[in-house]
């Protein structure tokens, strides 16, 4: 089933819409939960909350992305859920992942509007944008969908210093082109 038909189900308000968001995306779903939250049970949960999410969500929003719009919620979800839980255990990569990324992007707490924040997003989507596919996708992958380096290199078949040294290069970029944008570090 394709995604208009999928949004069209949540819009009419049939379940077969969770089923069907659950067939197409629920591996997706499942893989970026995992790579935030440390527990199998955690993950499950935090997909079924995704759906949950969605479901809310669709009456007033038609996505012009279903896939992104649903990991988005999967992420938040997850992110939501490994803040819970990380004052009794930590995920290791994700806190390596967000601990890298926060040297040239501030947190949300010193983000004073949702107006910034979005101006914000935009002019990171247009910095990578203009990256190559191969770094965008790269960087993509360690920070939204927070791939291990390991993940990564297997995947690309590059070495793990490689990796480490295109994702730090990024971040450098990212950092002055913000900065460029006039983005308070």
């Amino acid at each position: 089933m394709d995604d208009n038909q999928i949004i069209e189900l949540y819009w009419a308000r049939k379940e077969e819409a969770i089923r069907e968001t659950s067939l197409k995306y629920g591996r997706l779903c499942s893989h970026i939960a995992g790579n935030i939250l440390s527990s199998p049970e955690d993950s499950e949960e935090c997909v079924n909350d995704t759906y949950f999410a969605v479901w809310n969500a669709i009456p007033d929003e038609r996505p012009n992305r279903f896939s992104a719009f649903v990991s988005k919620i999967t992420r938040n979800q997850a992110l939501k859920k490994f803040e819970y839980l990380s004052a009794a255990k930590r995920n290791p990569a994700a806190v390596t992942s967000l601990e890298e990324l926060g040297d040239c992007v501030s947190g949300t707490e010193s983000v004073e509007s949702e107006v910034e924040a979005k101006r914000i997003e935009n002019i990171i989507d247009k910095f990578l944008w203009r990256q190559g596919i191969e770094k965008r996708n790269i960087f993509i992958r360690r920070y939204w969908y927070f791939d291990s380096v390991e993940s990564i290199c297997k995947d690309t078949g590059f070495s793990q210093s490689k990796v480490k040294s295109m994702l730090y290069q990024m971040r450098l970029k990212l950092k002055k082109y913000l900065e460029s944008e006039g983005i308070e570090l």
